[in-house]
């Protein structure tokens, strides 16, 4: 039987469970002897970091995605003639803050915009006692952000929606 932690050190095993005293739990496991085996700690770090970059690419690639969903929005939007307005920050409790940036709002609850620049904006805001008080004079300045190719996602049922979707909803009208 195999315990944890009984002499005290971090991830110490007594009883590897193997007759030759090696890793529990098969491949990818954590060595029996006191001493964390450098080359099983270099073989993790290296399976850690390929699958960071393989993540980090499929981040990227997404994001140039959703780029280019946001930049034919503009167009079309421009050759549609939808009119714009003024992106307006809002805040948790639901206040308004001017921008001075101009696009077009793309949901009902106006926490996410596009604007005339070809920037994906996300107009939720974040702001203490004394910055609501600037924000109401001077207004907010906003920072263009990554588009997700999909709005939502990780949220509950119904709350994600493919961002062509809601480009292409907010192109008809709605």
């Amino acid at each position: 039987m195999s315990s944890v932690g009984e002499t005290g050190g971090v991830g110490d095993v007594v009883d590897g469970g193997g007759a030759d005293g090696g890793a529990v739990g098969g491949d990818g496991g954590v060595p029996a002897s006191h001493g964390l085996d450098e080359e099983w700690v270099r073989r993790r770090r290296a399976a850690a970091g390929a699958q960071a970059d393989r993540l980090a690419r499929a981040e990227a690639a997404e994001v140039e995605r959703a780029r280019e969903q946001v930049a034919d929005f503009v167009e079309r939007a421009r050759a549609a003639g939808l009119p714009t307005e003024e992106l307006r920050a809002v805040d948790a409790a639901g206040t308004r803050y001017r921008t001075g940036v101009t696009g077009w709002v793309l949901r009902r609850d106006g926490r996410a915009g596009v604007g005339e620049d070809g920037a994906f904006y996300l107009l939720a805001v974040l702001l203490s006692g004394t910055e609501k008080l600037g924000a109401r004079l001077c207004g907010v300045r906003l920072q263009p952000s990554d588009p997700p190719l999909v709005w939502g996602r990780g949220g509950r049922d119904g709350d994600s929606i493919a961002l062509q979707e809601l480009l292409d909803r907010r192109l008809s009208g709605g």
